[in-house]
């Protein structure tokens, strides 16, 4: 597939308070030869990259769970979310991003990280690209507690679950956050768990 044809004609910084929020307006070059003129807004707030633990001798997994205030606004009652630990990459490569997110969020040092795939999870108005990796975790990597950094406010509790247990989480609604979603599906399509 061949690459569309696009004009920028402006950029607009909508708001730079937390990430850079941009609209942009462009001619695009249609199928029919004909130039459109459009605008769109894109949420630049950089990459990520996130990780499922797992061991597969319990066959347990570690996930994490935090209060996302966006949840909250569009109706989850308490605004708690059970998720992968997940990072932006700020100046470092995805993968000593995740390292570092893992540590700092769960406690677990590890030593290995398998990337599994790259993914634009919302296109249509965040520039994100988010980098999946999977680890094996044993109780012996466990280094402190985790639950994230005091200065970021980021709150984060621990948990430690049968792979079974949070697998059925998906259905049950207890699990709505996209990433993990993605990292256990993968994770039962390639039986990373036995």
């Amino acid at each position: 597939m061949s690459a569309p044809k696009i004009e920028i004609l402006k950029t607009e910084i909508l708001s730079d308070n937390w990430y850079t929020l941009r609209k942009i307006t462009y001619n695009y070059l249609k199928k029919d030869g004909a130039w459109e003129t459009q605008s769109r807004e894109a949420y630049d707030r950089g990459n990520g990259a996130t990780i499922l633990l797992y061991n597969k001798k319990t066959r347990n997994i570690i996930l994490t769970q935090q209060f996302r205030m966006p949840t909250y606004l569009n109706g989850n009652a308490s605004g708690m979310m059970i998720e992968a630990c997940a990072g932006l990459l700020d100046k470092d490569n995805a993968e000593e991003c995740i390292r570092r997110e893992t540590e700092e969020e769960t406690g677990y040092k590890i030593s290995s990280v398998q990337k599994l795939f790259e993914v634009y999870m919302s296109p249509g108005s965040v520039t994100e690209i988010v980098h999946f990796f999977a680890a094996e975790y044993t109780k012996d990597m466990k280094v402190n507690e985790g639950g994230g950094i005091q200065e970021e406010q980021e709150n984060i509790e621990v948990l430690e679950l049968d792979f079974d247990q949070a697998y059925n989480m998906i259905a049950s609604g207890d699990i709505k956050d996209a990433k993990t979603i993605m990292l256990l599906q993968y994770a039962k399509i390639n039986m990373l768990v036995g």
